[in-house]
């Protein structure tokens, strides 16, 4: 006889099929939850690596600008120490002018003026003095003129006052600008050139012929 099957096999079927389709979304679940978490642990690896190189860098940056103020202080300490060798040759260098110059304004006076006052900066140098005549302060700018370390005479102000020895004779009391030369820097001593190849050598002078021993 053929069986016939009364149970409700097609229920089973569906259920066993549903429970087969939840273990498979909820391993899916699990994959996707263990991929995320990887992800994850590997951003925050590479986060603290990439903090961890930004601190050193940082660090090193410091560093940088430390030495480059190091670096700027000394700049500026070798520029004050060049304008200090500056000022210092350039004193040395005038000191001949000084004594030039004094040694002109000595020559360039005249007789009948008397100088009160003598002020310079840097080229230029303001003469005060009192004079007997304004021909005398005449003669004194053609002195200056004609000097080969003062020019440019400019006479600012003359003026006729008492004399501070008599009150009764006037004197001209005057205020004289001046213009000093700069002398040019000395040459500096070429060094000899080396002999040429094939050149003569130099003349020697004859050997002195030797006594007879038997001379007296």
């Amino acid at each position: 006889m053929p069986r016939i099957n009364l149970l409700p096999w097609r229920a089973e079927q569906r259920q066993e099929r549903k429970k087969q389709f939840f273990m498979a979304l909820g391993g899916a679940a699990i994959v996707a939850v263990g991929i995320v978490y990887l992800s994850k642990l590997t951003v925050e690896g590479w986060i603290t690596n990439q903090s961890g190189r930004n601190t050193i860098l940082t660090h090193e940056i410091a560093e940088l600008d430390k030495q480059i103020e190091e670096i700027k202080g000394l700049e500026n300490q070798r520029e004050r120490l060049i304008a200090r060798m500056k000022v210092i040759g350039e004193l040395q260098r005038s000191r001949p002018e000084v004594v030039h110059l004094f040694d002109e304004i000595v020559k360039a006076v005249p007789e009948g003026i008397h100088l009160t006052e003598v002020k310079q900066t840097g080229n230029h140098i303001e003469l005060q003095g009192m004079a007997q005549s304004s021909t005398r302060v005449s003669t004194l700018m053609r002195n200056i003129d004609s000097s080969p370390w003062l020019t440019q005479p400019e006479l600012v102000e003359i003026k006729a006052v008492p004399s501070p020895t008599n009150k009764d004779l006037r004197i001209n009391e005057f205020t004289l600008n001046v213009q000093v030369k700069k002398a040019a820097p000395p040459e500096e001593p070429k060094a000899p050139r080396p002999p040429q190849a094939g050149a003569a050598p130099a003349a020697t002078a004859p050997a002195a012929p030797a006594k007879d021993k038997g001379a007296i």
